[in-house]
């Protein structure tokens, strides 16, 4: 196994949700050096410095700066996402049908269903308990880390058309089965009785939580000869950890290296923690102004750099091939892909895509391009909405993934190397001389 796979393998092990992911993010930063930010208070930055700052739990921002920031005061920016589809416990979890106790949930994001049946489940996020200062909680994250959650199928003894497909209901159908009942067991607070030993807290001392269902199987290699890699949240961790291993090797002489992590990508990016907010402009704002810089000379510095929306792509299916384009598709240990929609679904520039084939062919990084079926639609990314926000020029590229959304999805195992490569690449490469560190 290369580094990069088992990186990618301990990280996602180690992020069950958007808020862990953030916790081991930080906790990788501060061990490589770089300093925390505290995004309510003035910074004081310099020249060769390298910070990070979690405005919101889920959502991250690491930067770098040159030593010669003015002789290219430009900015190269790369955007991934924390989140992965799921599901999200109500507030009030308990569910008793018979002697059974279950969890309510609602669905969080475009899950396949059914691949989240007959699985081991478990419980990670946060939640937030009384304090002295009533209008700023304490807040403590928590990772059940182990099996608690399972929703059974129905058997085919029962359900004689399950293999025709079977259309499930997010309210009836999938909620997760936690226990049996017994004399001893609180059926009415029997959750939060549960998670309070988890927090080891009282009951009562838990206001609210934000808890998400996770798969957890550890991930693996597969395949005769290691081709792939089987794990759970490869969208997008695959991009979180590549992003975050960029920023802290990838140095050069000028500008500014940034990678932004958001939340809820998933379900539209449309949150203050999301791509589609002010947050990114706020936080650039703030280090230019640090670095002495008036707003006029960070419009002009936008205009001339360049983002890079780092995300998942579609890979070629052995067993659906007309699902693809004709020409224009993404096969798994092809490398990088770099993915088009000229309705701007995923975002692109040509000058964009020339400049990360320049690098990929300097650095003799694998790359293909991907453009959807003509008669048919996909998914969107962040990168168009962060472009909106920051008019830059921006292209979207990934891994390529088969089962994307699924309770366990596939990749090839040569990829995530060649996409740390090119990241790396991206925040190294010197413009004056034209070589790659």
């Amino acid at each position: 196994m290369n580094k990069s796979n088992e990186q990618l393998l301990h990280f996602i092990s180690g992020s069950p949700s958007s808020y862990h992911a953030v916790l081991q993010g930080t906790a990788m930063l501060e061990k490589a050096g770089f300093e925390r930010l505290d995004q309510t208070a003035p910074w004081e930055l310099k020249p060769g410095g390298s910070y990070y700052t979690v405005p919101y739990g889920s959502t991250l921002f690491a930067f770098t700066i040159g030593e010669q920031f003015d002789h290219d005061p430009f900015i190269r920016a790369a955007a991934a996402h924390t989140d992965h589809p799921g599901f999200h416990i109500k507030p009030l979890a308990e569910v008793h049908e018979k002697n059974y106790l279950k969890v309510n949930t609602e669905s969080y994001g475009g899950l396949i269903l059914n691949t989240w049946l007959d699985r081991p489940l478990s419980i990670a996020g946060k939640a937030a308990l009384k304090s002295s200062n009533v209008l700023k909680p304490k807040v403590r994250y928590v990772d059940f880390q182990k099996p608690v959650l399972t929703i059974p199928n129905l058997a085919i003894h029962i359900n004689r058309d399950i293999n025709k497909g079977v259309e499930l209901n997010k309210q009836t159908d999938t909620l997760p089965l936690l226990a049996m009942m017994n004399d001893t067991l609180n059926k009415d607070h029997y959750f939060l009785n549960y998670l309070a030993e988890q927090l080891d807290t009282e009951p009562e001392e838990i206001l609210d939580f934000d808890l998400y269902v996770y798969n957890a199987e550890e991930g693996c290699m597969l395949g005769m000869n290691d081709d792939f890699i089987s794990c759970p949240r490869l969208d997008n961790l695959t991009s979180v950890i590549a992003l975050l291993d960029a920023v802290m090797t990838g140095r050069r002489d000028g500008g500014i290296n940034l990678i932004a992590l958001y939340d809820n990508e998933e379900i539209g990016s449309r949150s203050k923690q999301g791509a589609d907010s002010f947050l990114t402009n706020i936080i650039l704002e703030k280090i230019f102004s640090a670095l002495g810089k008036t707003r006029t000379q960070l419009y002009e510095a936008v205009l001339g750099s360049l983002l890079l929306s780092v995300d998942v792509a579609h890979g070629l299916h052995p067993n659906y091939p007309a699902k693809n384009d004709l020409t224009n598709f993404a096969s798994l240990n092809g490398g990088v892909v770099l993915k088009i929609d000229s309705n701007q679904k995923y975002a692109f520039d040509t000058e964009a895509i020339a400049a990360v084939q320049q690098l990929c062919e300097a650095g003799q990084i694998k790359y293909q391009k991907f453009v959807n079926r003509s008669d048919a639609g996909s998914g969107s990314t962040l990168g168009s909405i962060a472009s909106a926000w920051l008019p830059m020029k921006t292209v979207d590229l990934g891994v390529p993934l088969l089962a994307m959304h699924s309770a366990r999805e596939l990749m090839g195992s040569q990829d995530q190397e060649q996409l740390c490569r090119l990241i790396r690449s991206f925040f190294e490469w010197i413009d004056v001389n034209h070589t790659v560190k």
